[in-house]
């Protein structure tokens, strides 16, 4: 079996300068045992006249001859570089002889090994940079059908209510109201016999209650008070009297102690999540299904403040907060969606390790596993990017771009001292790297832009000239905010307030991001151009009216603050005599007692008002209870 295929030696040998084998020269054995001769003999790299005159002149092998150069079984060790790509491919060369077939085994060649599975890593080296001119990188090589981008299986009517249910819904709310009665049985099981607290008043919840406790918990956000207690108190400066309509005091703090999300017997204890896992996953699973993103995302932290005791707390000092729990944020840029997120709990973070990527480019490739291939633009900082991840985004049909260090491995070398507004770029075929003096030095990379300079639309005091910086900052500028964003959104009305415990914290985060997601679906489908502020309110006001709830009666005092008190003609008159006190009976005067115009005090007296039904000292209790509001 012959061998016509012309084989070309790629490393040293120039793309004019090619090794023919023809079928009367060699055959394949010999060819086999020759490449072994090479593999062990002295490991040296051969030279271009060595390699002619072993393939065409010599048939004596003394001069390259060693112990195992008779062997005809391939060997493990790895060939001279010049070596390596006719090793591999002998079927691969130039010109236009036909390679023999048969036709049950097809060519006649040497079969080679190519990698299976997943897309290796490739390591980039720092000698593979030079100085770019005019470069343009060649990017994913897909173009972007943004045709399907946007809200998947939207509401039939897009109401405020209806885009929110699209991520918290009917059936995640359900496990929340099972988990919450099931506690709170729990907890009435622990009580001491005898003891009367606060839990005793507990009934069993429902769904209309939940949502209508998550439309409080929403509209807090919006009405800042310093505790939960100041909603509910009858001081005329703090007065909310909505809160106090939809819910008591108790019961609303009853449902807040009681909150509860997962079963400790079923849940997982190795992961530090459990106790909130399954709503993350619900509310995440919900995100990535409601909404393909555009072509532009980014891949950010946020940080949720956070100072008490847990073993998976952050500190960042960048951060507003500094301390608190971490999360790895996926966002649209284009719409300021959140697309995915990770919460990161060191060791046991949930993504999915790469061999050669690190901690930081495992995360990314988590969260864009779903969007690879398909043409996006990842925007990063320098904590996530470097040449080896983005090379491997880059093979899987995805560009990037984002600031880098410098200490990267397989980043090029800069000049150290460059004068302000000086700029240099390098390249390696598939990325530019970007050394651009501003007030401080500004290193990019980017597998996506070219490498030039674009006026920034803004002028030089001193000069008067236009601005010029790199195309990729200019891009990156705009495009890299869209976590930081979100964060500033939700941080003027959020819900979530200090707490014992951290996983409930945790959830009236999530809570606003899903109200975060529910707004821009709104703004999608509605076209409907409204605050976030004033969205959030609607929402609250829709999910009071769709899910009603009974006001429970608990006793206590009922209002008396009705008009008729100020209006109505209004007349002393002696209490009715009991069968206790007969003629002497007497009741505690109302505003002696509730006042808070003067100190209060507990002080009987003989007379009520008759109408108002209301026991009152004769002066001057009467006379201000029938005409002061607030007496």
């Amino acid at each position: 079996m012959g061998l016509r295929a012309p084989l070309t030696c790629t490393h040293h040998l120039s793309l004019n300068t090619s090794i023919r084998v023809s079928e009367n020269s060699i055959s394949e054995l010999e060819y086999r045992r020759r490449i072994n001769m090479f593999t062990n003999s002295r490991r040296r790299e051969l030279t271009d006249e060595e390699i002619r005159e072993i393939f065409f002149n010599s048939d004596d092998e003394g001069d390259y001859n060693t112990e195992s150069s008779g062997s005809d079984s391939d060997s493990e060790e790895r060939l001279p570089p010049n070596l390596v790509s006719l090793e591999r491919n002998p079927e691969l060369g130039e010109g236009d002889d036909d390679v023999e077939e048969n036709p049950e085994e097809g060519p006649s060649v040497v079969p080679c090994s190519r990698p299976e599975g997943p897309v290796p890593v490739e390591e980039v080296r720092s000698s593979d940079w030079r100085t770019a001119v005019d470069f343009t990188p060649p990017g994913p090589g897909i173009e972007f059908d943004s045709s399907i981008s946007g809200v998947q299986n939207p509401p039939e009517t897009p109401t405020a209510v209806n885009c929110f249910k699209m991520f918290l819904s009917v059936e995640t709310v359900g496990e929340i109201v099972e988990e919450t009665n099931r506690y709170a049985s729990e907890q009435q099981g622990k009580t001491a016999i005898g003891v009367i607290g606060k839990l005793s008043k507990w009934v069993p919840t429902c769904l209309n209650e939940v949502y209508t406790f998550l439309a409080i918990a929403l509209l807090m956000g919006l009405v800042r008070k310093s505790t939960l207690r100041e909603y509910w108190s009858t001081d005329p400066v703090l007065l909310t009297p909505f809160f106090a309509s939809v819910f008591s005091q108790d019961r609303f703090l009853n449902l807040l102690r009681c909150l509860h999300f997962v079963n400790p017997a079923h849940a997982d204890t190795r992961d530090p999540l459990n106790k909130i896992r399954n709503v993350f996953n619900a509310l995440t699973s919900a995100f990535k299904r409601s909404f393909i993103p555009y072509k532009d995302l980014c891949v950010d932290e946020s940080l949720m403040l956070w100072k008490g005791r847990l073993g998976f707390r952050q500190y960042i000092p960048s951060k507003r907060h500094r301390f608190g729990i971490k999360f790895f944020v996926l966002c649209d840029v284009v719409t300021g969606y959140v697309q995915d997120m990770v919460i990161y709990t060191g060791a046991t973070t949930s993504i999915e390790s790469v061999e050669g990527l690190g901690v930081s480019g495992s995360v990314v490739m988590t969260l864009l596993a779903p969007h690879l291939g398909k043409g996006h633009v990842l925007y990063v900082d320098n904590w996530y990017s470097s040449p080896t991840l983005f090379q491997h985004l880059l093979h899987q049909g995805t560009g990037a771009c984002g600031t880098v260090r410098l200490n990267r491995r397989g980043m090029p070398t800069f000049p150290k001292k460059m004068k302000r507004g000086e700029v240099t770029f390098r390249e390696n075929g598939t990325q530019l790297a970007v050394k651009w003096q501003d007030k401080r030095d500004v290193n990019f990379l980017t597998t996506v832009h070219p490498s030039s300079m674009a006026q920034s639309g803004r002028l030089d005091h001193f000069t008067g000239e236009p601005k010029v910086k790199p195309a990729c900052v200019l891009d990156y500028n705009k495009k890299m905010g869209a976590v930081d964003r979100a964060d500033m959104i939700t941080s003027f009305v959020d819900c979530a307030r200090k707490s014992t415990k951290w996983y409930k914290k945790l959830f009236f985060h999530l809570l606003d991001t899903a109200v975060l997601n529910a707004y821009t679906v709104h703004r999608k489908l509605s076209e409907e151009r409204m605050p976030y502020k004033d969205f959030r309110l609607k929402l609250v006001k829709e999910l009071i009216q769709e899910h009603p709830l009974p006001r429970r009666s608990t006793g206590g005092r009922p209002c008396i603050n009705t008009p008729l008190r100020l209006t109505g003609r209004h007349f002393p008159s002696f209490v009715p005599p009991t069968e206790a006190q007969g003629q002497s009976t007497r009741r505690h005067c109302r505003v002696c007692l509730y006042t808070t115009r003067r100190k209060r005090e507990r002080k009987l007296t003989r007379y009520t008002c008759s109408s108002c039904d209301t026991a009152l000292c004769p002066a001057p209790c009467f006379e201000e209870f029938h005409t002061l509001k607030n007496y």
